[in-house]
């Protein structure tokens, strides 16, 4: 049967009953035949609209015509121009929001899938070998990059390929900052992050691991005594944020970057290979209803639980998780507690969680941020049985790096002033990501570093 053409081609996947037992990622990508198939539905747009919803700025019709036309390595070289971190960014950036959104086949259809042919040329590359990098003629300038997540990885990468000398300076022991240990395996396999963290290597980057910035070495001290002639901050939102209700305190509670970084980062998803300390009862609730959140509940089924419930206290319309995330855990059997909103977690007499007091609500007027106000209905508590919870209501920056540089201006949630450059208010210092923004999408801070190393290295020049 002929394929309509207003459609997107489908991305098989795993099948959701066997996925909750495995940490595999869920679709399995495209194949060559359909990714040409897809490329095919592209109009090549003389205007491209959507180039302007991609915030590295990928030429996106160049990359997907020569898909179309099977010229893979021309394609990922148009890609790769733009964007270091591709099979990442088709794996997790919300394009449905962003390059689609702008898509021209949108408005009497679907977009072309312009996330999963990113995934394709990337994984293709992968796959054939990715092959060394032209380097530069080295400029004598040293750029400090402090941070390895998605703004630090594409900022050092972008300055690399200007040749310049450039060191990442990441506090963990493994690169790739919350592409790690706070997005779960079956969504980002941690082999891909490796290879593509490889691939900013290969164009010249230094990397020091286990480095704590504000403790191990300051800014100041990257300046006076290291020599660099320039600093970008990328250290991201890693602090949790919490309710404020009575028995957070309680023995199994999580933030949820807790429980995603004792998942990812210390292995829990190889269990029984690694022993890690984690606890997951058998009913589970994660606050919240964004993509971590998503990912939080999808990761406690995978760890055992047998009931997970989302609770937020909106709607399902104002829900700001990507819909594919949504629909991931739906399948997968994670229960939605909608217009629900906890005010307290009930404790056994021995200090664990044995139950989650909530009130229903419901939604009134919009609010600032245009979402509907909720509130409280009156007389409406009950309890949910759970015997762990997630917060997963957002995360800022830690206020490691700002309070132990000098000069530099903070907000007032404890992140970085930056201009629509990434300058901050100290000489040579930029700030890009998360700990400008407070926390974001992988591709916001992408494009933050990538504009932040364009300005860097006009100041160098300038020099």
């Amino acid at each position: 049967m002929a394929h309509d053409v207003k459609k997107k081609h489908p991305m098989e996947e795993q099948n959701p009953q066997e996925r909750v037992k495995n940490f595999d990622e869920v679709p399995f990508g495209y194949d060559i035949d359909t990714a040409v198939a897809e490329a095919e539905r592209c109009l090549d747009c003389k205007k491209a609209p959507c180039r302007q919803g991609c915030p590295v700025e990928v030429n996106i019709p160049a990359f997907i015509m020569s898909i179309k036309d099977r010229k893979f390595e021309e394609s990922i070289a148009a890609m790769k121009a733009d964007n270091s971190l591709p099979a990442i960014c088709g794996r997790v950036c919300p394009q449905e929001s962003q390059c689609e959104s702008f898509c021209v086949r949108a408005k009497k259809g679907e977009p072309v899938g312009i996330g999963r042919l990113e995934r394709f040329i990337a994984d293709w590359q992968l796959k054939e070998g990715v092959k060394d990098p032209e380097l530069p003629e080295p400029t004598g300038k040293k750029v400090a990059v402090v941070g390895a997540g998605p703004a630090g990885l594409t900022c050092a990468g972008d300055l690399a390929k200007l040749g310049h000398e450039v060191t990442m300076y990441e506090a963990f022991h493994t690169p790739g900052g919350v592409l790690v240990y706070g997005i779960p395996e079956f969504r980002l396999p941690k082999e891909i992050v490796a290879k593509e963290v490889d691939y900013i290597q290969r164009l010249g980057v230094k990397l020091e691991t286990n480095m704590v910035i504000g403790k191990t070495i300051t800014v100041d001290e990257l300046f006076d005594e290291q020599g660099f002639d320039a600093v970008f901050i990328g250290t991201g939102a890693g602090l949790p944020t919490f309710l404020g209700i009575p028995g957070e305190n309680l023995l199994g509670v999580y933030s949820a970057n807790e429980f995603l970084t004792r998942t990812n980062l210390m292995k829990a998803y190889r269990f029984p290979e690694f022993d890690t300390p984690i606890h997951v009862g058998k009913n589970v609730a994660v606050v919240g209803a964004g993509n971590v959140a998503m990912d939080s509940a999808r990761t406690a089924l995978r760890l055992g639980a047998e009931n997970v419930y989302i609770v937020y206290r909106r709607s399902d319309k104002e829900m700001p998780a990507r819909l594919e995330e949504i629909h991931h855990a739906e399948e997968e059997g994670v229960q939605f507690r909608l217009l629900t909103n906890p005010i307290g977690i009930n404790g056994d007499d021995k200090g664990w969680v044995k139950g989650m007091e909530c009130m229903q609500m419901r939604l009134c007027e919009p609010d600032e941020s245009g979402r509907c106000r909720p509130e409280p209905i009156e007389d409406s508590n009950f309890v949910l049985d759970v015997d762990t919870v997630v917060v997963a209501v957002g995360q800022t920056p830690n206020p490691l790096v700002p309070q132990t540089t000098t000069g530099l201006k903070t907000g007032r949630k404890g992140t970085i002033d930056a201009d629509e450059f990434g300058k901050t208010s100290r000489e040579g210092v930029w700030a890009g990501g998360d700990i400008v923004t407070g926390a974001a999408t992988v591709i916001n801070a992408m494009g933050a570093g990538k504009m932040a190393a364009k300005n860097i290295d006009e100041y160098l020049k300038s020099k």
